[in-house]
């Protein structure tokens, strides 16, 4: 693929000019001048304005070269796009094969299909309504011949592409470089996400380093490798037309002329990519250049105008929107700036700004509009609703990640009692690391739960491979946990290997523990024996210290899980990996070795045998189900678009939200701001805000600070609770969470603040005494085997947290029978019997 531009120079893909809007479009043989027929008079006998606000009808309405709709939250964008094309194509001022409209998902676009079709019929069969990958496919299908390809070419997904670059990687023997494949994969992506080749990057690189000289190798590879193969990588089908319409301009001439109506949705997640497209698409078509439409202007165009006949037109009818409020996706490569500075792009584009909210009470809109109008560079808004003002949001602060947990259980379930159905609500939390304790109290209060655009915690792969070592060493005759971790992390060790050992190991009635330590007899290379032996060694090492009769005593199970992760550099290796998902993985092992010394503390005669016992209690209970669905619990990031009766969001600490991350990142603690501020809008009814006094971060406990962001919250709008207790700060006068902003000095991170700032209160103003403070009713999250426990309303039972209580009914079968108790102290709570932590008294 030849350079597209320089993926820096912004300014080399920015339009040139304003186009005038009064130039005619010619349609069937008549003449429409925009802006003509679709005006005001009448409107109370069009339909397709019937019920629309005024910016609503104001931005279905308008005709001219650019407008951006400013759609903030649950403001109805859906219903003014397929409104804009209903009405462009009622009143003939365009064909339907004229209209071009990009979504960014599937979904999406059958939505918008739909509801167009509903309001039209048949006759809006022949626009074009697609994300911008099957738009482009569409395209290079008939016109990949121009550029060496032919119309039957492969579209590599994304495993496709890390085969060949894995492939590519073997060859160059890249991994010693410290190359992955996760890695490669993503640098190649963002890199043609902005428009540069390998060749283009080349000429950037420095190649006095190995390792960016050995990349281009890998890229030129990789691009040599797919054009023999008539192949496109998903990131190509966009790359590669903007190079289409670059390279040939009678190509790109045919569909300027073809599409004189663009919409494109969720334009503030646009990348540079989908950007240039969309600028090549709405240039002014050319004054009747000879074989103008030559890449098929008399090809499949009936009804769009052919060639001279629409010569000399200006470009397309652009229209975007979208909300800069709403940017989320710089990791994805998605550029704010896209919408921010879309007037400057665009002179003489008109605006609307969709303020009115049909979804949320007045009282989360207000929250919303307080935090993020501590952005700057951003199209300033006031969401309302005649809805009304609604509850008031609330917010908790407990003591721990588990104490939270509880909190969000117990009012699910006060919700739930009340007629929300599970599945109109939500749980959303910034890391998935978090899902962790959330996962373990909803099952043990039986509330029926499912991980969205997720694993469950103990399902994740980096938690089974981490759990295979432990069970490799408790049980040295699991050959299945051995071949999980024999490879992982990556020693250089094949499945010819792996099989071999089996053979082996059967053929001399041996373990396949044995058989790894008698690798020097198979016959391997000695780097192959090396790493085997290494790894036998350090699981017979890890076995001695959980010996009953070693001389200091059995080692507890944090102490087993960090040399064993030490000493297979698991968590430093997901550290180094270029992929970005690999943090997250390498902060869900941090959060099992927070398990293992919650275990500890739980349980401070338990073994590994216990340890593993329970959390293959948790691991297996079944998914409970209801008539009313299952809470929906999931990242800020998969909340994007989603909207619910009642939202929890937790973690609301700093380090989390904002995410420590992204201090380091420019314009980072902005969109974490964005975050937030999605996450409050996605709430209907009810708004729950929590956080943690204490969280478990790198394995270890630490105090947790407030987020900032909580502070931009009017504090009239928040009815604070706390947990059993006093969870106030010094003195008591206010909640924590709301003067975490101290004197000297602004907010600090949970690393420098010394626990007996947060976890002691005393009001130091008036010298009161320290005074030791415990935290009544602290959840521990224990579970326990009750598998042939029966109980019966009436019966008295003992709860390791909540005390003593009594049994009011039971219900369900088998594994999943509930048990709904009144405790004395904790109120009412309904539990799993076959693992809550009971005794029958």
């Amino acid at each position: 693929m030849t350079t597209l531009s320089d993926p820096e120079d912004r300014t080399a893909a920015r339009p040139v000019s304003g186009r005038p809007s009064s130039v005619p479009i010619i349609l069937d043989g008549a003449e429409y001048r925009p802006g003509g027929g679709g005006g005001s008079d009448g409107a109370a006998e069009n339909p397709l304005l019937a019920g629309l606000n005024p910016e609503q009808r104001t931005a279905v309405e308008y005709r001219g070269p650019a407008l951006l709709i400013v759609a903030g939250a649950g403001s109805g964008k859906t219903r003014v796009l397929t409104h804009r094309i209903a009405s462009l194509i009622e009143s003939r001022e365009a064909w339907p094969s004229q209209i071009l409209a990009i979504t960014f998902t599937n979904k999406a676009a059958a939505e918008m299909r739909e509801r167009v079709g509903a309001l039209l019929g048949q006759v809006a069969d022949g626009m074009w309504i697609s994300t911008f990958h099957s738009a482009c496919v569409r395209i290079l299908r008939r016109e990949a011949e121009n550029f060496g390809f032919t119309k039957s070419f492969t579209i590599y997904d994304s495993h496709d592409s890390r085969t060949l670059i894995k492939r590519i990687i073997k060859d160059l023997q890249a991994d010693t470089y410290g190359f992955t494949v996760a890695g490669v994969a993503g640098k190649i992506s963002k890199l043609k996400n902005e428009l540069a080749d390998a060749d283009s990057y080349a000429r950037t690189a420095n190649f006095n380093d190995p390792q960016e000289e050995l990349f281009v190798e890998i890229f030129r590879q990789y691009t040599r490798s797919l054009n023999a193969a008539n192949a496109f990588d998903f990131d190509d089908l966009i790359g590669q037309t903007v190079f289409l319409f670059r390279a040939f301009p009678h190509v790109a001439e045919h569909y300027r002329r073809r599409f004189r109506h663009i919409l494109v949705d969720e334009y503030q997640d646009t990348n540079h990519a989908q950007y240039a497209l969309i600028h090549e698409l709405t240039r002014p078509v050319g004054e009747g250049e000879p074989g103008a439409g030559g890449s098929g202007g008399d090809r499949g165009s009936g009804g769009e105008g052919g060639g001279r006949r629409t010569a000399g037109l200006p470009g397309a009818s652009l229209t975007v929107v979208g909300d800069s409020d709403q940017s989320i996706y710089a990791f994805r490569g998605a550029d704010v700036r896209n919408i921010v500075e879309f007037e400057r792009d665009f002179p003489g584009a008109t605006v609307v700004l969709l303020e009115q909210n049909y979804r949320s009470t007045q009282n989360i809109l207000a929250a919303a509009n307080a935090v993020i109008q501590n952005n700057f560079d951003r199209k300033d808004k006031k969401l309302w609703t005649d809805i009304g003002d609604g509850d008031k949001i609330t917010g908790f602060t407990g003591y721990s990640g588990h104490d939270e947990a509880q909190f969000v259980a117990d009012e699910i379930a006060v919700l739930h009692d009340e007629g929300t159905a599970y599945k109109d609500i939500a749980v959303f939390y910034r890391t998935n690391a978090q899902t962790r304790a959330l996962e373990e109290i909803l099952i043990r209060s039986a509330v029926p739960y499912r991980v969205l655009g997720g694993t469950r915690f103990y399902e994740r792969a980096e938690i089974k491979d981490v759990l295979a070592y432990l069970i490799a060493v408790a049980n040295p005759r699991d050959a299945l946990a051995l071949r999980r971790i024999l490879n992982t992390p990556k020693r250089g060790i094949g499945p010819a290997t792996e099989t071999a050992l089996a053979v082996f190991a059967e053929n001399n009635d041996v373990s396949y523990r044995d058989a790894m330590r008698r690798s020097p007899e198979l016959g391997l290379g000695p780097k192959v024996t090396g790493a085997i032996l290494d790894l036998a060694t350090m699981l017979d090492e890890a076995t001695a210290m959980i010996d009953p009769e070693r001389e200091e005593g059995p080692a507890t199970v944090s102490e087993i899980l960090t040399m064993l992760l030490e000493r297979s550099k698991y968590v430093a290796t997901l550290r180094a990996g270029r992929d970005p998902q690999d943090e997250a993985r390498a902060e869900n092992v941090e959060e099992l070795v927070a398990v293992t010394k919650e275990f500890q503390r739980n349980n401070p005669e338990g073994g590994l045998l216990d340890f593993l016992t329970e959390v293959s209690l948790v691991a297996a209970v079944d998914e409970l189900d209801d008539s009313s669905g299952t809470v929906s619990l999931m990242t800020l990031h998969t909340a994007k678009g989603l909207e619910y009766e009642a939202v929890f969001l937790t973690g609301v600490e700093e380090d989390l939200l904002p995410h420590r991350m992204s201090a380091s990142e420019p314009g980072g603690p902005a969109e974490e701001r964005r975050l937030f501020y999605v996450g409050i809008t996605r709430a209907r009814r009810r708004l729950f805000l929590s956080l943690a006094m204490t969280r478990a971060q790198f394995g270890e406990t630490a105090v947790a600070m407030p987020s900032r962001y909580l502070q931009e919250i009017p504090a009239e709008l928040i009815d604070w609770r706390q947990s059993p207790g006093m969870a106030n700060s010094r003195g008591g006068t206010q909640p924590r969470a709301l003067n975490s902003n101290r004197p000297g000095g602004g907010y600090t991170s949970r690393s420098s603040i010394r626990a007996s700032d947060s976890l002691s209160f005393r009001d130091q103003d008036r010298g009161l005494p320290r005074a030791k403070v415990e935290w009544p009713n602290r959840v521990t999250a224990q579970v326990r085997d009750n598998g042939d426990l029966e109980l019966q309303a009436g019966d008295r039972i003992r709860h390791a947290d909540f005390g003593e209580g009594r049994v009011n009914a039971v219900t369900g079968e088998g594994t999943k029978r509930v048990a709904h108790v009144s405790f004395d102290a904790a109120g009412s709570k309904k539990l799993l019997i076959k693992i809550a932590p009971i005794e029958k008294i």
